[in-house]
């Protein structure tokens, strides 16, 4: 695990998560254990599923968060605080527990994919660090797996960082798209922290530097015979750049017993242009020469491309992949779910004129049924989370509005997706290293059905609620309703 810098990042918060911790030291609450879930409501980009992401740097902030002297006398300068509640927040350490769902997993609208249970003011302070945080790297992680899966086995190259929202989105969205499924990024420093492999060879900058283009390419065969990859649209692809990098390839390369591993196209039609560019490499002896794409492209072009027959090997994505272009924000929330009251988790609801607004109440679990035959995802169950569901014997879930829908399960394997993360306030989650996660990724995804990953109007997945979480839910619906 590597951190990116050593900023102090305990006062990026929303400011009102501390008039309300002041507000619960004052009035004796501060000890009072409640439980939040952060979920979100609607996969992004209309697709089946979202892919969590970001729980490495939730547990770095959790494990070094504490408020400076210099943080005490800036909110003292409000004036709104109390001495008692400041000398609270300036020996303040994490205390309490932390489930979540691993990185990687694919995951559905209203699962909790991380929990904490703390007491009121330790949860209340957690909030924006880890909305912030999952909202981002699962946006960036779900939308690069859409668009490798549109390569359809190409690679695909992270190519966005100059058009990030800050460099903080940039090297988290680079380290998010590498669990996607993305080969690399452009952005150093991501390799540098998190093993994402760096690619990179030219801009236009370098054919444009030198007195003509062939001299720009030759020059940079020289420097780098073993990997060399010319950008060929600065002038005219066809006519000159072209040309003068196949030029390069026999005149320069070949003599070195080298080859010319590739060229990129950066603008024009890319499906005629590659079709022609492969034809005339081949015709050249270099039909081992790969073509790489680049320029505003996401998984709708490149489906389009490649039905229209494009010879494009691999793809550099850049702003519509780091920054989620289509759809920008991921929209997880974190809400109060229960309050211990003796030693019991007490549930709490939302209610809402807007169904989709109204919470599942209660400290709960997520659990993932998998058929026994082919160990294909089934369905998921969110239950209370002491609630077991025996894989021995049949089970039946059915949908949480339309009841009467109803589905009995038999020869399942049933696994619990949330995991402790923190106890007590000590880690006790081993994190993995970053290649685990993406390779688990790849493999949590190899048993969602097709027809869940389609990119426009994907079956629905089943995400149900146990017998017991649904009546107490109804019940809390009931009786907010009858006030």
């Amino acid at each position: 695990m590597s951190t990116i810098d050593l900023r102090n990042l305990s006062m990026l918060m929303d400011f009102y998560e501390l008039t309300m911790s002041n507000g619960y030291f004052k009035n004796n609450l501060k000890d009072t254990i409640v439980y939040f879930d952060m979920f979100y409501r609607k996969n992004p980009d209309g697709g089946g599923f979202a892919i969590a992401a970001g729980l490495e740097q939730i547990v770095d902030y959790i494990t070094n968060l504490k408020f400076t002297k210099e943080n005490i006398d800036f909110l003292r300068t409000k004036n709104i605080f109390s001495e008692e509640f400041l000398e609270y927040l300036l020996n303040f350490k994490f205390t309490g527990s932390i489930y979540a769902i691993p990185e990687g997993t694919p995951v559905f609208p209203n699962e909790p994919i991380l929990t904490v249970k703390a007491k009121a003011i330790e949860a209340q302070l957690l909030e924006t660090m880890i909305l912030v945080t999952i909202n981002h790297q699962s946006l960036i992680a779900t939308k690069a797996n859409r668009i490798v899966r549109a390569a359809n086995g190409r690679s695909v190259l992270e190519f966005g960082a100059r058009r990030c929202q800050g460099y903080d989105g940039a090297i988290y969205g680079a380290r998010a798209a590498y669990i996607g499924g993305v080969a690399g990024t452009a952005t150093t420093i991501a390799d540098e922290v998190f093993g994402v492999p760096a690619i990179g060879t030219m801009a236009h900058s370098w054919v444009q530097l030198f007195g003509d283009e062939y001299t720009a390419f030759e020059t940079y065969a020289r420097a780098y015979p073993d990997n060399c990859i010319l950008l060929v649209d600065t002038y005219n692809i066809l006519k000159s750049g072209l040309p003068n990098a196949i030029k390069v390839a026999k005149e320069v390369l070949e003599p070195m017993g080298k080859r010319l591993k590739g060229i990129r196209l950066d603008s024009g039609d890319m499906s005629y242009l590659s079709k022609k560019c492969r034809q005339i490499l081949d015709l050249a002896g270099l039909d081992d020469c790969k073509i790489t794409a680049s320029n505003s492209l996401d998984e709708y072009i490149i489906t389009d491309l490649l039905n229209q027959g494009a010879e494009i090997d691999s793809f550099g994505v850049g702003e519509r992949l780091v920054t989620a272009k289509s759809e920008p924000v991921f929209g997880g929330v974190y809400k109060l779910v229960a309050v211990d009251e003796g030693g019991i988790p007490v549930p709490r609801i939302k209610i809402s004129e807007n169904p989709e607004k109204v919470t599942n109440p209660c400290f709960k679990q997520v659990w993932r049924l998998y058929d026994k035959s082919n160990k294909m995802a089934i369905a998921d169950v969110i239950t209370l989370h002491d609630e077991e569901i025996d894989d021995t014997k049949p089970y039946t879930i059915f949908d949480p509005v339309h009841t009467w829908k109803k589905k009995r399960i038999t020869d399942f394997i049933a696994r619990k997706l949330q995991v402790p993360v923190f106890v007590d306030g000590e880690c006790v989650y081993k994190l993995p290293e970053l290649e685990d996660v993406r390779k688990y990724c790849a493999e949590q995804l190899g048993t969602l059905w097709n027809e869940v990953k389609r990119f426009s109007y994907p079956h629905q997945y089943y995400v149900d609620l146990s017998k017991a979480l649904w009546d107490c839910k109804n019940e809390l619906i009931e009786k907010y309703r009858m006030k």
